[in-house]
């Protein structure tokens, strides 16, 4: 796979001026040209708590993304940096900076709420970073993350219950990471060294109480805990004791750093590099740079339109332009291959429909690959027609060239012949015995002639019965023969081509078998490829379900530990729907149509009634929805 564009620097994603949002163009462009897939790290957090250094630190870089020296928030919008990713092979890391949070000279707090949301639908991993510690007050600074359930939406039905609100952000959401920056605490709970995890977890633990205030405590608290199950924290000293350095952090020599924050800030970037997810939607499929162009341009026109970004209208959005793309890619492949692999004509139909077969097959893996979300087989049906009708093309053009080839062959075998007929050779007594001889030379050395196509018994059927009229004339004109001698040959010149007549129509029963037996081969080795694709999206699905549930299971443990019994038994409805929904994952592979497919087409009678209808395999897909 190809590497991809390179980007020497950041560049703006979004823009966000006078607090609109708007998607820079040349960024997209760029997205566009990103083939592979991305792993994409969003960083939020207060403005002027140093953002921007670490997302530089993964970069590779002293200077990229701008990080200032006064009070002022340097970074607008959100700013982007591809990068080659240092340890996935062909995978881009992408890098995405946001406008720091809480920014005084703002005038509408709910601008920094859908920057987040953005950082958090765009990113597989996503960072906030903080100052100082983590207490109550940090917490209920990040109110963020309590709004997220009102700027965005799971399903485009408003009628979604809760429990699956919360299932399907669980699917979608990042890893989340909190950094800590100018920590000055010991790592201690009572006189127990603790990791920065447990420090985390710890004061993600709820408040007792039923006031008004604990609850308002409590609400960020369960939030994180409830939307990002995976979660990792780091501490980190600060980066140089000398206040006018740290001003201007980026002219810093590695020599000057605190060597306590040298060695937090690589075990951050390897912690990044090793563990930040490939970005994906539900059931596992990868966002390449391409797609993460549309769910920009998607996400930011939903919310500047006044509407609530929705994950299923998304997913729908970018399928539909996905899996458009994937059936224009695999019919391509399918003509490139056809192209490269076809000399016409091809000596009998089976070495046509062969290469076909195999053509096809490759251009379904291609759809496969690239396609996701066609749940109805919409696109896969379209691909078929296409198929179906480049096929029907390049047997025609087959046929074409054939035929042609035949006809120059029979000219040239019987000039001599026509020559003999011009010159009244064949008009004398014996002269009917002559004729016969020399069509018999023309017939025994055409049928030597290897590899003249579909069309050579056709077109020597058509050839002989041009010359039917003439051995008539040339019979009759023969005064060697008797009327006894010339009625028998003509009875036998009639047998003769009853017999070539016959032995082409069993040719065309032959090719039109072929055809048909070619079809059903393609349709079942279609269903199998779709049958592989649906089982390993299931397997995904249930994969993502059980991480979930663990996850619910663990987290309504820690809330009756907690001392929160009537919250831990609330989250019963959400165990018991998850539950349910693996349940019925495991028992679709029983009950999928394509079970009931493959019924079909291994049923004799079932398949030759298959056989007969000219679109059989859209036939088949059709009457299975």
């Amino acid at each position: 796979m190809a590497s991809g564009p390179i980007m020497s620097n950041p560049i703006c994603l979004v823009e966000n001026k006078k607090e609109k949002l708007s998607v820079n163009p040349t960024a997209l462009k760029f997205l566009r040209k990103i083939s592979q897939p991305v792993v994409v790290v969003a960083i939020v957090g207060l403005y002027r708590t140093g953002k921007s250094y670490l997302m530089n630190c993964l970069a590779g870089q002293k200077l990229g993304f701008a990080l200032g020296s006064t009070i002022q928030s340097q970074t607008k919008g959100i700013w982007m940096w591809c990068v080659p990713h240092p340890f996935k092979q062909n995978h881009k890391l992408v890098l995405l900076d946001t406008e720091g949070l809480g920014d005084v000279e703002k005038g509408d707090p709910k601008n920094d709420s859908w920057i987040f949301a953005l950082a958090v639908l765009l990113s597989s991993c996503l960072v906030y970073n903080s100052m100082n510690t983590i207490n109550n007050d940090t917490l209920e600074k990040l109110h963020y993350v309590t709004e997220l359930t009102e700027l965005i939406r799971s399903k485009s039905s408003p009628s979604a219950e809760d429990v699956e609100e919360a299932t399907e952000f669980l699917r979608v959401f990042p890893d989340f990471i909190w950094t800590v920056r100018d920590f000055t605490l010991e790592l201690k709970i009572g006189d127990r060294i603790i990791s920065a995890d447990e420090y985390l977890d710890n004061a993600l633990k709820l408040i007792a109480g039923k006031s008004d205030r604990a609850q308002l405590s409590n609400r960020p608290r369960e939030c994180i805990r409830r939307f990002f199950p995976k979660r990792k924290c780091f501490v980190f000293d600060r980066p140089v004791q000398d206040t006018v350095l740290l001003a201007h952090i980026e002219d810093a020599s590695e020599s000057q750093l605190d060597p306590k924050f040298l060695k937090q800030s690589n075990k951050f970037r390897s912690y990044i590099f090793t563990n930040a997810r490939t970005k994906c939607l539900r059931k596992g499929v990868k966002i390449t740079g391409k797609r993460l162009a549309t769910l920009v341009v998607t996400y930011v026109d939903t919310i500047n339109s006044g509407a609530i970004p929705c994950l299923e209208n998304t997913v729908t959005t970018l399928a539909q332009l996905e899996n458009s793309a994937a059936v224009d890619k695999a019919a391509e492949h399918y003509s490139q291959q056809m192209a490269q692999q076809v000399s016409f004509p091809t000596d009998t139909l089976q070495e046509l429909l062969d290469v076909h077969t195999a053509c096809e097959r490759e251009a379904t893996a291609v759809f496969m690959e690239h396609s996701f979300n066609d749940d109805k087989r919409e696109y896969q049906t379209l691909l078929m027609k296409i198929i179906k009708k480049k096929e029907e093309d390049f047997l025609q053009q087959n046929e074409e060239a054939s035929g042609k080839y035949c006809q120059e062959l029979l000219e040239e075998l019987s000039e001599d012949l026509e020559e003999s007929i011009s010159a009244g050779t064949f008009h004398a007594p014996g002269g009917h015995k002559l004729y016969r001889e020399a069509m018999e030379r023309i017939k025994r050395d055409y049928l030597c002639v290897p590899r003249k196509g579909v069309k050579a018994n056709e077109a020597l059927q058509d050839f002989l019965q041009s010359q039917t009229p003439i051995e008539k004339y040339i019979l009759q004109a023969d005064r060697a023969l008797t009327a006894e001698q010339k009625a028998f040959a003509e009875k036998r010149a009639r047998m003769e081509a009853a017999e070539e007549e016959q032995e082409w129509l069993k040719d065309k029963q032959e090719e039109q078998q072929q055809q048909a037996q070619a079809q059903l081969r393609d349709l079942r080795e279609n269903i199998a490829q779709l049958r592989e694709k649906l089982e390993k999206e299931r397997e995904n699905d249930r994969r993502e379900l059980e991480m979930i549930l663990e996850h619910k299971l663990k987290m309504q443990e820690d809330m009756l530990t907690e001392g929160f019994k009537k919250k831990s038994e609330e989250m019963n409805a959400e165990i018991i729907h998850l539950r349910k929904e693996i349940e019925k994952n495991k028992e679709e592979k029983d009950s999928s149509w394509i079970s009931r497919a493959f019924d079909i087409l291994d049923n004799p009678q079932s398949a030759a009634r298959v056989a007969k209808v000219m679109d059989l395999g859209l036939m088949v897909l059709g009457n299975l929805f």
